[in-house]
């Protein structure tokens, strides 16, 4: 009862904040980023050692640029999200755009009704992974998603994400999920955020990324094999203040042919790539590292 008073408080508060125009929020935007740099320090030991460890031949100079500017987009960030709550969907398919959707059609014609899409948590990620419109009825999208740990927020991102017929799969299900939609025939999209840091049970997989022994999720690798999906990787750029693209990159369309890691190394040489065009659009406030190989052993 009480998550459910909270989530109708969250709701309301969403839609009337984001009834507000753009160019309002991004006032608020530069507010919020003052207080949760400069005053709350929000993970601000977290994202200075991620850049320290990332960019060893930079000055502190150089890092704190990098850090100021983090804060402002993560800021951007916060308000673009919640606009999704009252945000149109020809204001949002002007604002993030697909330079090449055309990309998935050949795939399915050839007969794959289930494409995986990677992405990361790079640009504003919201904006893309509710994608349906983008392609005009064609598709339906999925996003996979682990549970927040409060019921009342979980249900508002859901819903913020779902504002444009995208839905979610629970990242216990996926498996079975696949399944149903391949043999039901649905054309389908399936969203991965696939830099995040794999549990402690699913270190199996390492390489350098930005300077740092990283463990990487294999999950959509495997599944990809497992149920021959072709691999899509979504790499996205801010052109300005809320304006987006995304250029799709097919990986591979026959993922049993390819070498074991093969996909989820080319996914860190590509997601890495993306961060280094410009570092400050990245979310730097994850705790990438926290796991060591030996703690895989």
């Amino acid at each position: 009862m009480r998550q459910t008073v909270l989530y109708a408080i969250l709701l309301l508060w969403a839609k009337s904040v984001a009834l507000f125009p753009l160019r309002v929020l991004y006032v608020f935007s530069d507010v919020l980023c003052f207080f949760i740099h400069r005053v709350i320090r929000y993970r601000l030991k977290v994202v200075r050692r991620n850049l320290r460890n990332a960019f060893p031949d930079q000055t502190d100079r150089e890092r704190r640029r990098t850090e100021r500017r983090f804060y402002r987009h993560f800021a951007d960030y916060i308000v673009e999200t919640v606009k999704l709550a009252h945000i149109s969907q020809e204001e949002v398919m002007r604002r993030a755009r697909i330079r090449n959707p055309e990309i998935i059609r050949p795939l399915l014609a050839q007969g794959h009704t289930c494409l995986i899409l990677l992405l990361g948590h790079y640009g504003n990620w919201e904006w893309f992974t509710g994608a349906t419109p983008f392609f005009g009825g064609e598709v339906q999208v999925f996003q996979i998603y682990r549970p927040l740990k409060s019921p009342a927020f979980d249900r508002l991102f859901l819903f913020l994400r779902g504002r444009f017929h995208a839905r979610g799969i629970r990242k216990n299900e996926v498996i079975r999920e696949l399944i149903r939609l391949r043999q039901a025939g649905t054309p389908s999209l399936v969203v991965f955020m696939a830099d995040q840091t794999p549990s402690k049970a699913n270190l199996h997989y390492w390489t350098t990324f930005l300077h740092q022994e990283s463990a990487i999720l294999t999950g959509p690798e495997r599944i990809a094999s497992r149920l021959n999906l072709p691999v899509i990787y979504v790499d996205a750029q801010k052109v300005k203040r809320g304006y987006y693209t995304v250029d799709f990159e097919l990986m591979t369309d026959r993922p049993k042919e390819m070498p074991e890691h093969w996909i989820t190394e080319e996914y860190a040489r590509r997601m890495e790539r993306s961060i280094l065009r410009d570092p400050a659009y990245w979310l730097w406030t994850h705790k990438r590292w926290k796991y060591k190989k030996s703690m895989s052993k």
